[in-house]
C-alpha cells in the first residue's frame, strides 16, 4: 500500500508540473533539461521505490521500535527520519536522472553542479515539502491501520459493510490456558504486561496467513478469514502452527520475564455470518450468526478432550490435504437448540 500511495502522489506531481511547464524543455529555476516522458517514468518509478522502502522500513523496523510511543510522538519521530531519508533519496535520484539526460557519469562536474544548483533553488524544497506530505499521509495510514487493522481500515474507507452482507467466514477462537490462576499469581499489572507481549508475538503469524483480528476479549483473541483466504494453503491452520512456533522460539524470553510460557488452546469453525457496520459515535464492523457461538463452544471443548486445537467437520471437509498436519476424529458436540451434533477433530502437527 505504501508503494501505491507514493506512486499516485508521484504521478499527480508530474501532471501538475506538466501543467505549469507545458512545452518548455527546461526548468526555469535551474535551467536543467525537462522532458515530460522522462519525468513521468523516473518520478513514477522513484516514487514507487520510495514508497516500498518506507513500507519495508516501517514494517520490519520502526513500527516495532516505537510501538510504545504515543501516536503523535511516533508521527514526529518517524516523520523526521523519513524526511532526512527523502532528501538523500531525491538527491541521488536527481544525480542519476541528470546523468542520463547529460549522457555523463554522475561524477562529472556538469551533473554534480546541476544538483547543487537544484538544491539551492526553492523548486527542490517544494518537492521535499510535497513528498514530505506524501510520506506523512502514508505514515498516518500506517499508524491508523495498526489501531484498526488493514482490512478494517479498507472496509471503513470504501463503505464495504454499510449495508449488511452475508459471508462465509472461518473463525479461530484462541484462549490462554489457566489465565485466571496466572493473573492471581502475577498481579494485574504484571499480567497485563504478559497479555500485551502474548498478543504482540502472535502478530506476524496472523499477518503471514492473511488473518484479520476481530476481537480481543480479555485473554482470548478472535481471528477470522474470508473463506478463500482461510482455505488457501490451509492459512487458518497454519496461523495456529506459526503462533505455536513463535512461542516456542521465545520460550526463554517468557521464562525470564514472566516465569512461565503461556499455553493456549483454539477452536476452528466455518459458517455463514452477517457482516455490517454498527454504531453512531463509535462505529464497528461486527459478525453475527451461529458460526461464532459454535466456534466458541468448540474452543471450550479443548479442555474436555485434552486437545490444543479442535476443528469442526464443516471446516475439515473444505480443507485440502496438507502434509504439515493431520486430523483425528475424537468426538461430537451437541449444541442447545440444534438437532445435528457437530463432529470434532483434533489437529496434530507433523
Amino acid at each position: 500500500m505504501f508503494g501505491i500511495i507514493w506512486l499516485l502522489f508521484g504521478l499527480l506531481y508530474v501532471v501538475l508540473e506538466y501543467g505549469l511547464l507545458g512545452d518548455s524543455h527546461v526548468y526555469p529555476a535551474t535551467g536543467n533539461k525537462y522532458d515530460f516522458k522522462n519525468a513521468l517514468i523516473y518520478t513514477g518509478l522513484g516514487s514507487f521505490l520510495m514508497g516500498m522502502a518506507q513500507g519495508w522500513i516501517e514494517v520490519t523496523w520502526l513500527r516495532k521500535r516505537y510501538q510504545n510511543k504515543s501516536f503523535w510522538k511516533k508521527i514526529f519521530i518517524k516523520g523526521t527520519f523519513y524526511t532526512i531519508l527523502l532528501i538523500i533519496f531525491i538527491s541521488v535520484l536527481t544525480l542519476v536522472t541528470n546523468s542520463i539526460r547529460f549522457n555523463s557519469s554522475v561524477f562529472e562536474p556538469v551533473v554534480y553542479n546541476s544538483l547543487i544548483v537544484f538544491i539551492n533553488e526553492f523548486s527542490f524544497w517544494s518537492i521535499i515539502i510535497y513528498a514530505g506530505l506524501t510520506l506523512d499521509i502514508a505514515l498516518f495510514y500506517s499508524e491508523i491501520t495498526t489501531y484498526l487493522g488493514n482490512e478494517v481500515f479498507y472496509n471503513y474507507s470504501f463503505g464495504k459493510y454499510i449495508k449488511p452482507k452475508l459471508e462465509i467466514r472461518i473463525f479461530m477462537f484462541l484462549d490462554m490456558k489457566s489465565s485466571t490462576t496466572i493473573a492471581e499469581k502475577m498481579g494485574h499489572r504484571k499480567y497485563f504486561d504478559l497479555i500485551k507481549a502474548y498478543y504482540a508475538d502472535m502478530t506476524d503469524a496472523i499477518l503471514e496467513t492473511n488473518g484479520e483480528i476481530y476481537q480481543y476479549v480479555g485473554d482470548e483473541i478472535v481471528v477470522t478469514w474470508p473463506e478463500k483466504k482461510g482455505l488457501f494453503n490451509s492459512n487458518c491452520i497454519a496461523c495456529f502452527h506459526k503462533i505455536s512456533k513463535a512461542f516456542e522460539n521465545k520460550k526463554s524470553h517468557y521464562i525470564k520475564h514472566f516465569g512461565l510460557v503461556p499455553g493456549f488452546k483454539a477452536g476452528f469453525h466455518i459458517g455463514e455470518v452477517t457482516t455490517g457496520e454498527i454504531g453512531i459515535i463509535k462505529k464497528d464492523i461486527i459478525y453475527t450468526g451461529d458460526a461464532l457461538n459454535t466456534t466458541a463452544r468448540i474452543q471450550s471443548e479443548c479442555n474436555n478432550y485434552g486437545a490444543r486445537a479442535l476443528i469442526s467437520k464443516d471446516l475439515v471437509i473444505k480443507l485440502n490435504p496438507d502434509p504439515s498436519f493431520s486430523l483425528v476424529e475424537i468426538g461430537k458436540l451437541i449444541l442447545r437448540g440444534k438437532q445435528d451434533a457437530i463432529q470434532l477433530f483434533a489437529i496434530n502437527f507433523n
